[in-house]
């Protein structure tokens, strides 16, 4: 999204340009990344190469036997037309679409302009912005996790004024509340039934919104200074809402991690403002992005007495129980501050948790979480794993290795800077910059493989101060993955880094694609690749599928005109794998009318694939 690409970092800290222009040739990075390089990795274990493991300038093909994926591809010729585009080999199925009703006796709103929901109404519906989401699986009588049925949770990032409201600004509160009560999340129960996915109408399903009375937990709480910068000494009976949904993660006691990116945009300032260090550096502006909540909800209002530091209150990882209604959406604040695009969590060394995520800006930073101690300990003792921690920046060296830099207080560098361990996370960007971390090329989603390395989009960065026509990363208008092993079973201070895949070395091959965003890797080697942005020869957003191993890679899936593919979530028995399409048509049902039929007459809806191989296979396969 545009958005995302305004960079706000000013620090003078190394960028990911130079390192790599010292770390390779044009020609090592046209034939697939720092690969063949591989001495350079710590005691963690050797990558291995992916796009190549020949010499420069020979030729390899994968074996047979090497193969992981096989699905007839989505030719670049048929993926770029008014409607989504699938393998010969599979289907799919339109779920959810914005508008769905999650509990009986309320009428589906189907894009009619004439009959747009009341934000009463919203507030029982499906929202807009499908993104991040996870499917938590029903348990079968003999405790066994069902492919068939499961509680879905999903991110609802953002819905634009024209698109929401049909007007560009709000003109009462009404209108200001319909905006806010399409975003933030989604609590569906779903159910299979003869091949067919739907709704089940569940005392589970329900909204989290804007309004919704949420808590916060963990180190910034823990002070009266850290609550002073939420204004939690003041009104803590006051904290609601969750906004700018983006990805997501999930725990492995069985919640749900939305993650706040950005947030900013929804601030603005009626009366005098002068935005503060901070208060740039995170983005904030008199105008946000024009949705004008300011003008009637006092609490987006900047220079809001009333409402002091509640822009402090978003930007963090927010911790939802699917199965407990009755539960405040817990905002993480060990995590730290600042836009969230994703949280991927895994189990480290120790049984600690380890939660990996991207600052989803030009020129901005990857984060890591670790857990004071093993979680299954903690959470014996009533103590959450994501409230003691340590929380740490990532900073790339030439060599090919790493280093986790801590964002603690006890760091002279910090100590210099910050008065407390509660403004180093609420301004954890400001604490990165301090610290030297790289800034990086919109760091969005990551995923843990199986065999422990970490990858992470990088959709774009066409702004870089060194460009070199030489150097494919310099400028960077169509991104790359980067993908690293850490030392120590995720939970050392070190790494090895290298990168997985170019976007530029696709472009003229089947193989092509642009603006990598979400990610995910399966147990079986194959990592699933979206796309958010301009793709090239004409092709729609897409889903592809890559071989880890031979980095053969195979388009799955193309949306429709205008829109993004993004979020993913599968059943257990990984036959059913879900999807979105995000913002079709930019909400101008003269490109789209999808999910509807084409014929110009109601307004194009964000709506989940559901998609399936014909012959039953694993998806991917």
């Amino acid at each position: 999204m545009a958005h995302d690409d305004q960079p706000s970092n000013s620090s003078d800290n190394r960028t990911f340009a130079d390192i790599l222009e010292t770390r390779l040739s044009r020609r090592e990075v046209m034939l697939g990344g720092l690969a063949a390089a591989a001495g350079f990795l710590a005691a963690g274990g050797s990558i291995a190469s992916t796009r190549q493991t020949a010499k420069p300038g020979e030729e390899i093909t994968a074996s047979r036997e090497e193969a992981r994926i096989d699905f007839e591809p989505v030719l670049r010729t048929d993926g770029g037309g008014p409607m989504p585009a699938i393998s010969a080999d599979y289907e799919y199925q339109v779920l959810i679409p914005w508008g769905t009703p999650l509990q009986p006796g309320i009428a589906e709103y189907k894009g009619d302009p004439a009959t747009r929901p009341t934000a009463a109404q919203q507030a029982d519906m499906i929202g807009i912005g499908h993104d991040g989401m996870w499917l938590f699986p029903e348990r079968t009588r003999g405790g066994r996790s069902s492919s068939h049925s499961g509680i879905l949770c999903i991110n609802h990032e953002f819905g634009r004024n024209p698109h929401v409201l049909g007007k560009h600004s709000p003109e009462n509160l009404e209108d200001v509340r319909l905006s806010q009560h399409a975003h933030g999340v989604s609590v569906v129960a779903l159910e299979e039934r003869a091949g067919r996915w739907r709704v089940a109408y569940s005392p589970l399903n329900r909204r989290v919104h804007v309004n919704t009375p949420v808590a916060f937990s963990g180190p910034v709480v823990d002070t009266a200074a850290g609550r002073e910068l939420l204004d939690l000494n003041r009104r803590a009976h006051d904290a609601r809402g969750t906004v700018n949904n983006c990805s997501s993660g999930h725990t492995p006691w069985g919640t749900y991690l939305t993650c706040e990116e950005n947030f900013n945009g929804y601030f603005g300032a009626t009366g005098n403002w002068t935005a503060t260090e901070a208060r740039q550096r995170y983005g904030f502006s008199r105008n946000g992005f024009g949705y004008g909540w300011e003008k009637f909800d006092a609490r987006f209002d900047l220079p809001s007495q009333a409402f002091a530091n509640e822009d402090n209150r978003f930007g963090w990882v927010v911790e939802i129980d699917p199965h407990n209604p009755d539960a405040k959406p817990v905002k993480r604040t060990a995590l730290g501050r600042f836009k969230h695009e994703g949280a991927a969590l895994t189990e480290g060394k120790d049984g600690r948790v380890v939660v990996y995520m991207g600052d989803d800006q030009r020129f901005d930073y990857i984060y890591k979480f670790v857990s004071a101690d093993n979680w299954r300990s903690m959470q014996a003792r009533g103590a959450s794993p994501l409230d003691e921690g340590r929380l740490y920046a990532a900073r790339f060296n030439d060599d090919g290795r790493g280093e986790w830099l801590e964002l603690s207080i006890d760091n002279p560098v910090l100590t210099a800077r910050f008065a407390t361990q509660a403004e180093v996370l609420t301004y954890a960007r400001l604490a990165a910059d301090a610290l030297g971390a790289t800034p990086m090329d919109r760091p969005e989603w990551t995923s843990v493989a199986p065999d422990g390395h970490v990858y992470c989009t990088l959709t774009n960065n066409s702004k870089r101060s060194k460009a070199n026509a030489a150097n494919p990363l310099a400028p960077n208008p169509d991104g790359h993955i980067i993908r690293w092993r850490d030392s120590e079973q995720h939970t050392g201070t070190t790494f090895a880094w290298d990168l997985f895949l170019i976007a530029e070395s696709t472009h003229g091959t089947e193989e092509t694609f642009s603006d990598p965003d979400g990610i995910w890797a399966d147990p079986d080697g194959r990592l699933f690749i979206q796309t958010d942005g301009n793709q090239q020869d004409g092709l729609n957003n897409q889903l592809l599928v890559a071989d880890t191993r031979s980095g053969e890679l195979r388009r799955l899936l193309t949306g429709v005109h205008g829109d993004e593919i993004t979020g993913l979530a599968i059943t257990p028995d990984r036959r059913n794998l879900f999807c979105n399409t995000q913002h079709p048509g930019n909400g101008d049902p003269t490109r789209t009318n999808f999910p509807a039929a084409p014929d110009g007459s109601t307004i194009p809806r964000d709506c989940t694939f559901v998609i399936r191989r014909k012959d039953g296979g694993i998806v991917g396969s």
